[in-house]
């Protein structure tokens, strides 16, 4: 069984393979103190199922919350960039472990493909050593395997203001992911990143409104599965 469920922002719960993996956990109510989260996770912390593993992608504090880490178990492995594991393991958190692209890890069954993401990831203007973002293939057996399409995309969305051309050399647009999606050939795709912090230059609703509003009439509009907090797909079994 696949079953995803959308947190909120980057944080996702992957039920695959008879594990549980979380993505980038930010369980937090506002984003450096003045952005204010507007919808509440759809899984409370506390609330949250035994975790085989956590996967962190980059380490901007969207992503990287140390208060909502502190609050997870450390006894699971916490996947991430090099560069980051060995930044969080001087942080005290001992059970972080890096994967460098083209590197795997494998958890009984599952297997965590990592890939270099064009992102600059660093946590502040001076770390540039501190850059490095991953994106994962998650495979099993049963379910995503080499030689086949992808059974979900899960992209991250986001709203690129007119006078910033330069949002789009590291983000994906609404409209960007959903062309991604096309290309990559995979059965679903789950958009993530949006409806839960308000951005300096944008409000936590744009991209999705604005993906919504492409979907009106698009072909590829059945295979889109928009998730609201808290709610999950199911990866149906004639995928698998």
């Amino acid at each position: 069984m696949l079953r995803v469920t959308y947190i909120g922002h980057a944080t996702l719960l992957i039920e695959i393979g008879g594990k549980r993996l979380l993505t980038d956990p930010n369980f937090d109510p506002a984003l450096g103190k003045f952005l204010p989260r507007v919808s509440a996770p759809g899984i409370a912390l506390e609330a949250l199922p035994k975790l085989d593993a956590i996967l962190l992608t980059h380490a901007h504090a969207d992503h990287l919350s140390f208060k909502s880490l502190d609050a997870l178990p450390d006894d699971i492995p916490l996947f991430a960039p090099p560069s980051i594991a060995g930044w969080l393991a001087k942080q005290g958190y001992r059970h972080a472990v890096g994967i460098a692209p083209g590197k795997a890890a494998n958890l009984e069954g599952v297997t965590i493909r990592a890939a270099a993401a064009t992102h600059k990831g660093n946590r502040y203007g001076v770390d540039r050593w501190r850059s490095a973002t991953n994106m994962y293939l998650i495979d099993t057996n049963n379910l995503s395997t080499h030689g086949r399409n992808l059974d979900v995309a899960l992209l991250p969305i986001g709203h690129a203001p007119w006078w910033k051309p330069g949002f789009r050399k590291g983000h994906l647009t609404s409209s960007d992911a959903l062309s991604l999606f096309e290309m990559l050939k995979a059965k679903y795709f789950i958009p993530y990143h949006w409806g839960t912090f308000n951005h300096v230059t944008s409000t936590a609703f744009d991209a999705i409104d604005r993906l919504r509003a492409t979907l009106q009439g698009h072909p590829l509009h059945p295979a889109v599965k928009i998730l609201e907090p808290g709610t999950s797909f199911v990866l149906p079994t004639t995928a698998s």
